[in-house]
């Protein structure tokens, strides 16, 4: 069965001519799971009553906006489908174009995603996009054109194994990537936004960036922190060695240091530099443990069974 998962957050012009094109090219055996993402317009009445016409509709609400990663990872949660289809309500993405991720999929890929070859945006989202794709090729080896296409098709095992917060549904191929599951993608159609107002604006970016700097971190630190802490705090901390140690020769030759500003520096930086360093044991003690345990935990599950 196929379940298609549709976030929406005040699409109240755009929820029924999307569905209306949505049921010409869902297969028999489909659901349809719309996450209302705390809509402030009559999203929600809308949906309802298409949910009485429909009898593969399922609703659910946030009471207020927690943003796409939450939603998509509460519809992940609630679908019953072997093949689980991100798609969103704008219509911008097209329901035409499902029928070339299923035949992709049937290759053996775990997810296949939408590429916006010719994007119908505004230049200043197709450049940012540009630069974040770019970006993520070279930082993270994983070649695809179009991190943040709407549409997506997942197994679900895939799907399940997504833990999304904040601004992480940006990065869902390079999360899976990195579980070792296989992505590919196809070139869709995409439209300009007939209905509503984009809820993509300049501030974004501003939000983007320290979420590819966690992306960073995840994929090359998470399970090592202490060779994220250890290069930057043994700077700081040989910095203020360094400049305790020329100051000790210059107290020894018979120069007064207390009014220093540079003696201040040095006791900082050194003082900081083994805090940087104490984090990245104690990261390394708690992942160690916490791997530990789980490690226990499978043993005592493989012995049971």
């Amino acid at each position: 069965m196929l379940s298609v998962i549709v976030p929406a957050y005040n699409e109240e012009e755009a929820i029924e001519p999307f569905f209306r094109e949505l049921k010409k090219f869902l297969p028999r055996e489909s659901e349809v799971l719309f996450v209302d993402d705390g809509s402030k317009d009559r999203t929600l009445p809308i949906l309802q009553k298409l949910q009485k016409e429909n009898k593969n509709i399922k609703i659910y609400s946030f009471r207020k906006n927690r943003g796409k990663s939450e939603a998509l990872t509460l519809g992940f949660q609630k679908a019953e489908g072997d093949l689980m289809l991100t798609i969103d309500a704008d219509l911008q993405d097209r329901p035409d174009q499902i029928e070339k991720l299923l035949k992709k999929q049937k290759e053996g890929f775990d997810i296949v995603s939408g590429w916006r070859k010719d994007r119908s945006d505004s230049l200043f989202k197709n450049i940012t996009s540009k630069i974040f794709n770019s970006v993520s090729s070279i930082f993270f080896g994983l070649k695809v054109n179009d991190l943040n296409c709407g549409i997506k098709l997942y197994r679900k095992e895939a799907a399940r194994s997504l833990n999304l917060y904040g601004g992480m549904h940006r990065f869902i191929p390079l999360l899976l990537y990195q579980e070792g599951f296989r992505i590919s993608e196809v070139p869709v159609q995409h439209d300009k936004r007939k209905f509503g107002k984009s809820k993509y604006n300049f501030t974004k970016v501003f939000t983007e960036l320290p979420d590819m700097g966690t992306m960073l971190f995840l994929s090359k630190y998470s399970k090592r922190p202490l060779h994220f802490f250890a290069p930057f705090g043994g700077v700081i901390f040989s910095f203020g060695f360094m400049i305790l140690v020329y100051l000790s020769i210059i107290w020894l030759s018979g120069e007064p240091i207390g009014g220093r500003p540079l003696l201040f520096l040095g006791m900082i930086l050194l003082i900081s530099g083994l805090q940087i360093l104490f984090t990245g044991f104690l990261a390394d003690l708690f992942i160690n443990k916490t791997t530990k345990e789980k490690n226990e935990e499978i043993m005592l599950k493989y012995k049971s069974d």
